[in-house]
């Protein structure tokens, strides 16, 4: 069975792992690659556990670690282009791909919070 955020979010951490590696390998750079590793990789992790949990708070609070994660995953990948570790191609493109997990994320949230409380 396909779900939109799931797979997203998993072929967004894909991408991230892949950055990882450029920006250590090619660029030099360690440290904020790792924490863009770190937050890239955790939205989908968060993402898989609140489609597991059993209760509609724990969605909620699942899917809104993974919002906050998207978000500071949006400040390093700024971060890195504004240190040219990234040139502004490969910035807009993964950025993009960032903003719409966002989006959905966050309309998932709305959307959750709203059946509850009707």
């Amino acid at each position: 069975m396909s779900n939109v955020v799931r797979d997203k979010s998993f072929a967004f951490a894909v991408r991230i792992v892949k950055l990882y590696d450029i920006l250590r390998r090619e660029r030099g750079e360690h440290i904020m690659s790792k924490q863009l590793l770190k937050s890239g990789t955790s939205i989908g992790a968060n993402v898989r556990e609140a489609l597991n949990t059993q209760t509609q708070p724990d969605f909620v609070h699942k899917l809104s670690i993974s919002q906050k994660e998207c978000d500071e995953t949006l400040y390093w990948l700024e971060l890195l282009k504004e240190t040219e570790y990234m040139t502004p191609t490969e910035y807009q493109s993964i950025r993009s791909d960032a903003e719409e997990l966002l989006k959905i994320i966050r309309s998932i949230i709305l959307t959750s919070i709203s059946n509850k409380n009707k």
